[in-house]
Formats: structure tokens, sequence, C-alpha cells
């Protein structure tokens, strides 16, 4: 954070001297607009339990540094797993590239901030190896004495701690410390010869001991196999124009896929979104607001500061459904004439920063859901997603639902497989007929890719009922 470091840097750690690396800095970005060192160390471990023994368990650390020289449209960034002087000056000759005769001046610092939006616990820590090894043996062998219809299980666990720091040419230093932890299980029922799955995970920035008690693993085992089973019963949906009624949730990775993406800066600025140039506009039925928020205490998807040493914010995009507001980095928030957001995020030291959703979610209604299904004679309640496809340069989506139900004359009645939903955001967004009371967010578990980065996010919503979506099935 922007606060005085106390630790030594991950630069001095490594021989660096800072004002040296700020010295290197500096005469980069002379005549550049922005730019920054940023330093990282990171380790990280992963253990998988499957089919009843330790399937893998890794280890990695990592540390590095990346500079970037911005100007213009244009941003030259070079990195390195060797953090000496030499490989900055190497690598600020390299990104000073990108300046090619550029006349700017190098913008402020991002402003001070105090935030702190989680502890200083590390999943690495505790519990140790041996014990979560037996953890994962015991989630094994509590999710087999459940049912005798259970075939296979997998749980894993997953966590990271990361320091991050941003060098500026001044010298102001911006440090962060990011803990993540996770845990997921998966099951696999067989009945007659017939096998379906179900999965349940949660995670969040803070050590593992949040998910791990008893009370909080089982309900992940009860939840992947309560999946599972109703995937057993499913018969083939149907296909055709339907109402979708959407639980709330992990469901806001619709609206994260087909919508928030396409409210990310850098597509705006290049006029390659569905929404760019529509601000002030309708997009959206009224009652629809959509936020992202990375300033939420230990969310998976927030951070105290982005990877730009921006401090994070709640940003309204879609307010009453009208666009109000995009997600900006540095440069795109430069060139568009707007201000950032804390939106700038990058996966590692080896990538150059873009704006990036953090926690992005719908606010709540007043509709409740049973209303919404009632209200439907024939539709589809989708439960649960899994994975997605969506074209950013017009939002056309198409979505797999995991857990699916008919609706028919107001009930919900037989459990479905092969639903997919295909469709378009902006055009979903208009067919938003009864937004629920019921705002949740998901249990922690996504992930998000972009230009081939990957990066923590959060995604929530109320129950939502949209009307005329096309419903993809394997039923005639």
């Amino acid at each position: 954070m922007n606060a005085p470091v106390s630790a030594p840097s991950i630069l001095e750690a490594s021989g660096v001297d800072r004002e040296t690396a700020a010295r290197l800095l500096g005469e980069a970005l002379r005549g550049a607009d922005d730019g920054e060192i940023f330093a990282e160390r990171s380790e990280s471990e992963a253990f998988l339990f499957d089919d009843g023994r330790l399937k893998s368990a890794s280890y990695d650390a990592t540390e590095g540094f990346g500079l970037r020289v911005v100007a213009g449209e244009t941003a030259g960034y070079a990195h390195a797993s060797e953090i000496s002087e030499a490989a900055i000056a190497r690598a600020a000759s390299s990104a000073a590239l990108a300046k090619r005769g550029h006349a700017g001046v190098v913008a402020a610092a991002p402003r001070a901030t105090n935030a702190k939006l989680y502890g200083d616990d590390d999943p690495l820590a505790s519990p140790g190896f041996g014990d979560k090894v037996a953890l994962l043996q015991e989630i094994d062998a509590f999710a087999r004495a459940r049912d005798p219809r259970v075939a296979q299980v997998m749980a894993s666990l997953a966590g990271e701690r990361r320091v991050v720091e941003i060098l500026r040419a001044d010298g102001a230093l911006i440090r962060d410390v990011r803990p993540l932890a996770r845990l997921n299980v998966q099951i696999t029922v067989e009945k007659a010869g017939r096998r379906e799955s179900g999965s349940s995970g949660a995670g969040g920035r803070a050590g593992f001991e949040a998910w791990i008690t008893p009370e909080r693993w089982r309900d992940q085992v009860e939840e992947a196999l309560r999946q599972a089973l109703v995937n057993l019963e499913s018969i083939d949906c149907p296909a055709g124009e339907m109402d979708v009624v959407l639980g709330p949730g992990w469901n806001g990775v619709l609206l994260h896929e087909a919508v928030g993406h396409g409210l990310e800066g850098d597509f705006n600025r290049k006029g390659t979104s569905a929404f760019s140039g529509r601000l002030g506009e309708r997009v959206a039925a009224p009652g629809v607001t959509v936020f992202d928020d990375g300033a939420i205490e230990g969310r998976r998807g927030s951070l105290s500061v982005d990877d730009e040493g921006t401090p994070t914010e709640r940003t309204v995009l879609i307010e009453d459904g009208i666009l109000v507001g995009y997600m900006q980095d540095r440069q795109s928030a430069r060139l568009m004439g707007m201000a950032p957001t804390g939106n700038g995020r990058r996966q590692s030291y080896a990538h150059i920063p873009m704006p990036r959703m953090t926690n992005t979610g719908m606010l709540n209604g007043t509709a409740k859901r049973e209303e919404m299904i009632a209200s439907t004679k024939r539709g589809l309640y989708c439960a649960n997603f899994g994975g997605g496809q969506v074209d950013i340069t017009n939002g056309k989506f198409v979505f797999q639902c995991t857990e699916a139900y008919l609706i028919e004359n107001g009930k919900i009645t037989a459990p479905v497989k092969g639903a997919t939903l295909i469709g378009d955001g902006p055009s979903a967004l208009t067919r938003v007929t009864m937004i629920g009371d019921d705002f949740a967010f998901d249990p922690g578990i996504g992930v998000c890719g972009k230009a081939g980065q990957s990066v923590p996010v959060g995604v929530g919503q109320p129950s939502l009922k949209i009307t005329g979506l096309t419903v993809g099935g394997t039923g005639v």
C-alpha cells in the first residue's frame, strides 16, 4: 500500500538500491506518459486427492519484475526473473523503445490509501503439509460414506501468498501482500451404468482456516453430492425460446462474461465493444444496476490496490438501466479523459496490466424467486452455470447449465441435462423483467481469462427472470 514500507522491499532484498532503480525507471520514462516497475515474489501450493489417493502435490516459488513505459496508445514492457540492477537497466532500455519520439509528461502517482482488505494470513504456513493431505483424505472418506452411489471423489486445496511492489519514478513504493485460498470438491455418482457429477467450492483472500472447519468442508461435500444426485435423475432438455429464471450467486458469471468484459475500458477505447460510445444511453431494463467493486473485504476478486498501485473502489457501470461508466486502468482512463477506477490487473510480473473486473454484480430488486417461477408458464430454472463463451464485439454468449429444471405452469418440475443458454448480453439485459431480493456473491471460486492472462474474480447477482432466451438442449 502507499504507507511507508517497513520490511525490506523485494528490490532491496535482491541487492537492488531503490534509488538506483527509480533513477533507471525515470530515465526510461523521460518523455513518456506513464510507467512503473512491478516487482513480485509469490509462493503457491496445490493438492489434489483423486480416486482415493493423493494424485498430486505441488509447490512453486517465483520472483521477478516487469518494467513498463507507456506512450500514448503504445506500451513497452520488459520483464525478467532475475532482479538486479543490470536486469533493470536492460529492461528500461528495451521498454523505452515504445516512446519513439513521443513527447509526454509522466502522470502523477496514484492517490495514497491506508486500506487493507485482507490480513497477513499465509495459506502455505497453516495447516502443515501432512494435515492438508489428511484433510483431503477425510473429505474423500466422508463423501463416499454419504451415499452408496458415489463412484469418484476429487478434492483439492490451492493456496498462495503473493507480495507485490510498484515503484514509481519519484521513488514512491506501493506494497501489497495478498493471500488466496480455495477448497474444491467434485463428486461423481453412478446408477445403472449412468454417471453424473456435481461440484462445490469456496475460497477468498485469507488463510485456509476459514474454509476447512468440519462444518464448512462438509457443506461443500453435501452440495456437490446434491448436485450430482439431481443430475442423475435429469432428462434431456428441450430446445427452443423460453423464459429463463436464474438463481442467485454464481450465476452472475453470465453477467461477468456477457456484459462485464464489454464494459472494460480498453475495449471501449478501441471501439470494439458492443457498449462503445453509449455512455448515457439505456442499455438495460429499468431496475438493472451493475457494479464492479474491488474494495470488499476478503473477497476473492478484491485488492487493496490494483497492479498499477491505484486503490480499488466501487464503480457503478449501469444505473437503473443507463450506462454510466467503464472499468479503467491508468492508460485507458487517460486516453478516454476519465479517472482510473482501480481495475488495472495483471496475472504476474511477466504480464502487462490491462482493465479487468474484480467483483462484479447486479444489485437487488424486490421480487421473490417463487414469484418469478410462478409467473412462468413454460421455461427453465437455471440453478448453476458451468463454462461459457462470449464474443466481446457483440456480446453473443453460449453458457452451459450444470443444474437446471423445467418450469411448467408456474412450477419447477423435472431436472434437465444438456441445457445451454444462447443470446447476447446487451439484448439479454433489456429482457430482464423481474429482479430478486436475494443477492449473493459466488462462494469464492471465480477465475477470469483475458488475452492469455488469468486472475481471480468474484461474481454476484440476485435471482433474475429474463424473457425470450434461446435454450439449446438435447431433447427432441
